[in-house]
């Protein structure tokens, strides 16, 4: 197996007009956040199967997948990633982690960032220590490094553990990207659906202030009472 026959798989299956419509949908414009991604057509959940027939794929051939400027065959890496970190023994789920943080420079879209971070980060730092490297992340300059952080720790919010999300999302309270504010708010909101106490107490410190797009998200679980109120507190009512 090598990254050369998944690129020919992937070539395979390419179609303009999607990729068309990808490169609108992830606004690869100038200016744009996905600015200069390269989109070839290949729906996700054919990505997908060609990341399950390539799962045991090494990481020296996943670099290129990653290198490339194609985004499909980036998310084929992250996924064959993804699925090597559930069967991965310990050595080889830490070593996912190191060139996962070592390659964050090649996971720069919202999707690559959302099918991946809880899965490798996330579950990791789940029974490791190093989450000091999600807070690292968090005060990046780097757009997507920041939405890493936070969705990395959904693996945490799936166990029952809340306080990094919590801690992750008041560091980016002030963030001016709407890519993290949606993030966050869908953080809260996933928090709000195990414990709307604990989510109530972040939002009764934070509503006032927070970014309407962020608050937005964050109450979409609570009752119309409950979101009346934490709009009222914004003023975006």
């Amino acid at each position: 197996m090598s990254a050369q026959t998944i690129l020919a798989e992937l070539a395979a299956s390419a179609d303009p007009i999607r990729a068309a419509a990808g490169q609108r949908y992830f606004k690869t414009g100038p200016g744009q956040y996905g600015a200069g991604d390269i989109f070839i057509g290949v729906t996700v959940p054919v990505v997908r199967l060609i990341a399950k027939r390539h799962r045991s794929l090494v990481l020296d051939e996943i670099e290129p997948l990653l290198a490339s400027p194609l985004h499909e065959a980036r998310l084929t890496g992250l996924l064959i990633m993804t699925y090597a970190m559930a069967r991965a023994d310990e050595s080889g789920r830490g070593a996912l982690v190191y060139f996962y943080l070592a390659h964050t420079d090649r996971i720069n879209n919202w999707d690559l960032v959302d099918s991946s971070a809880s899965h490798i980060l996330g579950e990791y730092y789940l029974t490791h220590p190093g989450r000091e490297k999600l807070y690292a992340l968090a005060v990046s300059s780097n757009l997507w490094e920041r939405r890493i952080a936070i969705i990395a720790t959904f693996a945490f919010i799936g166990a029952g553990e809340y306080g990094d999300t919590l801690a992750i999302a008041e560091l980016l309270l002030g963030d001016r990207e709407d890519l993290i504010h949606k993030a966050v708010g869908w953080a809260l909101r996933e928090v709000g659906k195990r414990d709307q106490a604990a989510e109530e107490e972040f939002l009764r410190a934070h509503a006032s202030t927070m970014p309407r797009t962020m608050l937005r998200y964050a109450l979409e679980r609570l009752s119309p009472e409950r979101r009346a109120y934490y709009l009222a507190a914004r003023g975006t009512l």
